[in-house]
């Protein structure tokens, strides 16, 4: 059994859940050397599904080389990335505060999708899944949008809302993983660790 798993992400909210689900966990994050945002990249007409499972597992090779490079004791290493999408359209993370004006106003009164990949290496077993969820806003006013805006939530993050925060004012109706939503499937990544023998 592992003790512990590396997660390799900058997210907050992934720790939290982990935390959550009792899995001990240390933060095994990308130098100023690596262009972590560069692994994001959008290729031409990419279907999000096939988006969000080609960059998680490049995430994944990069901290897995990472892990060697800085001789770091062996464990099996987690990354996940989340994308919002409205039909084929991936909505990243907004650029400044009007491309999450932009963003917000496609989604506003819609129902779009959010996946969530995930996959864990131990030693030269890998383990992957797509978490699919579906998330229906309310119709917004200029005003609301350029409130919550202002707010500074939208930055940072997929598709410029977060759901466990201001935006839930707003969210009608979710089927699917409310973990995932927030950027990391939790049933998944349980299902995957279990396989990579750590208790959870």
């Amino acid at each position: 059994m592992s003790h512990f798993i590396y997660l390799a992400s900058q997210s907050p909210r992934r720790s939290q859940l982990l935390d959550q689900i009792g899995v001990a966990h240390t933060l095994l994050l990308a130098g100023p050397e690596e262009d972590a945002e560069s692994l994001e990249a959008v290729l031409g007409a990419e279907a999000p599904a096939r988006y969000v499972a080609r960059v998680t597992g490049l995430k994944l090779d990069a901290a897995v080389q990472r892990m060697a490079r800085q001789g770091l004791p062996t464990a099996p290493v987690l990354c996940a990335d989340t994308t919002v999408c409205l039909g084929r359209d991936i909505l990243g993370k907004p650029l400044h505060e009007a491309d999450a004006q932009r963003i917000l106003k496609l989604l506003a009164g819609q129902t779009h999708r959010v996946l969530t990949a995930v996959a864990v290496q131990k030693g030269r077993k890998r383990l992957s899944a797509v978490s699919t969820s579906w998330v229906r806003f309310a119709p917004m006013t200029p005003a609301q949008i350029k409130a919550y805006v202002a707010s500074g939530e939208p930055m940072g993050k997929a598709g410029a809302y977060g759901v466990q925060g201001r935006a839930a004012a707003y969210i009608e109706q979710i089927r699917g993983s409310y973990s995932g939503i927030m950027g990391l499937p939790l049933f998944e990544t349980a299902c995957l660790l279990r396989s990579l023998g750590v208790r959870c």
